[in-house]
């Protein structure tokens, strides 16, 4: 149904949008976070570093069109050829004034062959003025908008200090989608304290919800964290390569065809990765992955129907 794949890639449908290959730019439009600017508190998300999530994004300090063409040459050697999307990715990229917002999403367009934006925030961020300029831009050009939900049991996403509870998420993905508003949806497997059925209970929440796409992430520690400090005091066992992948096939059963997957695993870095040093190796992940569908016989939607 996907080409080569048994789970909707992102790859796939931007083809089947576009026409041809489509490559995410990761910009940085200079944001912070109420979870670090002392709003809700100082040291974000317990698993994020000081640089947020945007680990191959451009710096900051140069303009948004040197940071496009920064990108382009970055990402030619891989892909010479295509389409791009400017990708909003590091911290929180809807927490701003409306108006400068506007200017910056316009500004990301008109770089030359952008035909999109792709914009991470958290559903807490999103006030009447920046949902009205998002629909602008849903109606103007490809767009979807990432939310990080992770879990939806509220003993972990405490621990995690996400700071905002789920229906302030709900009502989010309900705005959102209202204006015909693309949504994504981060979920992280592996939280301390989580079983394998935790981690279903909250794909089959997010399947419920009628969103665009998932990205699915394995919890990952990574040293200049929080978490790396918890896991330095007191380990805690990390999900291991063959028990992950079981885990992703039995989510991907479980969402409908129709959502886009954007993500299996996450890219650590590498350099500061303590673990699982296994998910490293991102291509033999995705390779076990598409070979215990096969093994299943077994396909992305295949248990999402009552």
């Amino acid at each position: 149904m996907w080409g080569d794949k048994r789970y909707h890639t992102l790859d796939w449908e931007l083809k089947k949008t576009f026409g041809q290959k489509v490559i995410k730019l990761s910009l940085d439009g200079g944001f912070t976070c109420p979870n670090r600017d002392g709003t809700l508190g100082t040291r974000g998300c317990i698993f994020c570093g000081e640089e947020g999530s945007g680990d191959f994004a451009s710096s900051p300090t140069l303009p948004l069109s040197a940071q496009i063409e920064q990108q382009k040459r970055f990402l030619a050697t891989k892909w010479p050829k295509g389409k791009y999307l400017a990708y909003f990715q590091n911290f929180t990229n809807t927490y701003g004034p409306a108006q400068y917002l506007d200017a910056l999403y316009r500004e990301a367009l008109a770089g030359e062959g952008i035909v999109g934006l792709a914009i991470a925030t958290r559903p807490d961020c999103l006030p009447g003025d920046v949902l009205d300029v998002l629909a602008h831009y849903a109606e103007e050009t490809y767009l979807w908008v990432e939310l990080g939900l992770q879990t939806i049991h509220s003993s972990s996403a405490q621990f995690i200090r996400r700071g905002f509870d789920l229906e302030c998420f709900t009502r989010s993905v309900g705005e959102l989608t209202r204006r015909s508003i693309r949504v994504v949806v981060h979920l992280i497997f592996g939280l301390l304290g989580e079983t394998r059925e935790d981690y279903l209970e909250t794909v089959r929440f997010v399947a419920g919800l009628g969103v665009w796409g998932v990205k699915l992430h394995l919890l990952h520690i990574q040293r200049d964290t929080d978490l790396y400090h918890v896991y330095q005091e007191k380990p805690f066992p990390l999900l291991g390569r063959d028990e992950y992948i079981s885990i992703i096939c039995d989510a991907l059963e479980l969402l409908p065809p129709e959502v886009v997957i954007h993500r299996l695993t996450g890219d650590g870095n590498r350099k500061l990765l303590e673990g699982p040093r296994w998910s490293l190796d991102k291509l033999r992940v995705l390779s076990g992955i598409d070979q215990e569908l096969r093994n299943r016989d077994s396909m992305q939607g295949k248990s999402s129907q009552p």
